[in-house]
């Protein structure tokens, strides 16, 4: 079995190498040697035998060089009629990724205190793409399109995400808090709610219409936009690195205030 070196991380340091030999017992699909391997069938794009294109549950047999290839990126995300972008969920550890994602306008569902089974059901029911580092939840079979979070920092995180799905952005329309839409807002509705320093500085403001928290451009505001103009290039050099033939991403296809999200 030769695998892509993109996927080597998943390997446990004594087998990380790309080409090994993987026992053959007759029964095992090929889905289940390479999670054997340590390697979640999410992160798993063309699976080869003998050069011949073939799925998780083929039958390798004794002798067969197989080739384990990441998923292709930008990689696209089945829509539900009238969706234009992927929807997100992402688990109890990815607490910051989720509030920046919120400032580019990403549909991002988050929790803390929920738990591995109850966020593959909220994954599954509302067509959100489970993020997480956690490679076991990756493997849970009842999970219909999850995706493994690279990088230990906000900023690679970030990146990652945005280099695998290149999803449209709209930045500074959620509420980073809850997710909820934001609407611009009159200065004299929010004024009894501001201190006085901010409504001497400060004269466009935008409420979540979820939770209501009040949103303006704060001593943080040049920090937030330089992650909106990095995300921004990120999309683009991911759109522009797309093979000519593949579909445009997403679309059809497989698996204080102004610092929240700082």
């Amino acid at each position: 079995m030769r695998v892509a070196p993109e996927l080597l991380l998943f390997l446990p340091a004594a087998r990380r190498r790309e080409e090994q030999a993987v026992a053959c017992d007759g029964t095992s699909t090929l889905g289940h040697l390479v999670e054997a391997l340590g390697v979640p069938l999410p992160e798993v794009g063309a699976l080869t035998a003998d050069g011949v294109r073939v799925g998780p549950s083929h039958q390798p047999s004794p002798g067969e060089r197989v080739e384990v290839a990441p998923v292709p990126r930008p990689q696209p995300v089945p829509l539900e009629p009238g969706q234009d972008a992927p929807r997100f969920l992402l688990d109890v550890h990815l607490g910051t990724l989720a509030r920046r994602m919120r400032l580019l306008g990403l549909d991002t569902a988050y929790h803390n205190d929920m738990d591995d089974p109850a966020l593959v059901v909220q994954a599954n029911e509302e067509r959100r793409v489970l993020l997480t580092q956690d490679r076991g939840l990756l493997r849970r079979r009842a999970l219909w399109f999850g995706a493994y979070v690279r990088g230990a920092r906000p900023d690679d995180q970030l990146r990652d995400l945005l280099d695998r799905f290149a999803p449209p952005l709209s930045p500074w329309t959620r509420c980073t808090a809850c997710n909820g839409p934001l609407v611009p807002v009159g200065k004299e509705e929010v004024a009894p709610e501001l201190a006085d320093g901010t409504r001497r500085s400060y004269d466009v403001y935008g409420r979540c219409t979820e939770c209501g928290q009040v949103y303006w451009r704060g001593a943080h505001g040049g920090h937030l936009e330089k992650i909106v103009q990095e995300a921004a290039r990120t999309v683009a050099a991911a759109r522009a690195a797309r093979p000519a033939s593949s579909p445009g991403a997403p679309g059809p296809g497989a698996g204080g205030v102004d610092s929240a999200a700082s």
